[in-house]
């Protein structure tokens, strides 16, 4: 992808977590699970740069140990957005910034070039994010859903189906975890106001879309697992087994 503007990937990475800890650290053949995102996410070629954000110090050893450029960030920070707005703040060459989520070993790069893309031909949108069509599992609210406009803009997500496919059978898509800002609304994020959308959703980007923000969705023909539990990993190494990479 060529283009004039610099484009750094951050990875959020935090060892604590309720269902699955020291997550990132998990083993995947003879590599970690995040040097494994790292490595997908380097293949992107929209990325300038890839950075993980963390506040464990075995995690940024790990990143160190393989060659990756890690940066310690606060352990208080309540979301992996705000870890990565500390980063943003050290990067003043950087025009745009993407969120790439610590616990998918196995994303595609151009799931990555597709949103950065979609943000670069847009310049006027807020932010974008990613979508995949889902023909199962359309009632699990751990799975969370998109529903879009004509010219690729979000109207709404929801861990409720939707559409509700009331009256006919419309596509589901299946929202995905990875998001590209502009780095002005990334920095200015802390000053969108409190979203009761978010609130009984718990999902963090209704904030900007009750702000009346423009969030475009980049829809990917395939999306890679993402790990939550012990269960999920299993199913990832299988996966890794089965296309012969470890």
């Amino acid at each position: 992808m060529s283009t004039d503007l610099k484009i750094t990937g951050v990875i959020p990475a935090r060892y604590g977590s309720t269902r699955f800890q020291g997550k990132p650290l998990a083993m995947i053949g003879s590599r970690t699970m995040i040097e494994w995102t790292y490595i997908n996410a380097s293949r992107a070629g929209s990325l300038d740069e890839v950075i993980v954000a963390t506040d464990d110090e075995r995690i940024f050893k790990t990143v160190e140990s393989f060659g990756g450029r890690c940066m310690m960030t606060s352990a208080g920070h309540p979301s992996g957005t705000d870890r990565i707005i500390e980063v943003a703040e050290n990067l003043p060459d950087t025009d745009i910034i993407v969120n790439i989520q610590g616990d998918e070993p196995g994303i595609e790069p151009e799931l990555i070039d597709g949103v950065a893309a979609l943000k670069i031909k847009n310049r006027d949108w807020d932010m974008t994010t990613a979508a995949v069509p889902m023909t199962e599992n359309l009632n699990d609210p751990n799975r969370v859903k998109v529903v879009f406009d004509i010219h690729g803009k979000a109207l709404y997500f929801s861990r409720s189906l939707i559409p509700s496919n009331f009256k006919s059978d419309e596509a589901v898509f299946r929202h995905l975890g990875i998001y590209c800002y502009e780095m002005d609304f990334l920095l200015n994020y802390h000053f969108l106001p409190a979203s009761s959308y978010e609130k009984s959703e718990s999902l963090e980007q209704l904030r900007a879309m009750q702000a009346g923000k423009s969030i475009g969705v980049f829809v990917a023909d395939k999306a890679a697992l993402a790990v939550d539990t012990e269960e999920d990993l299993q199913v990832v190494i299988k996966d890794f087994q089965g296309r012969g990479l470890i």
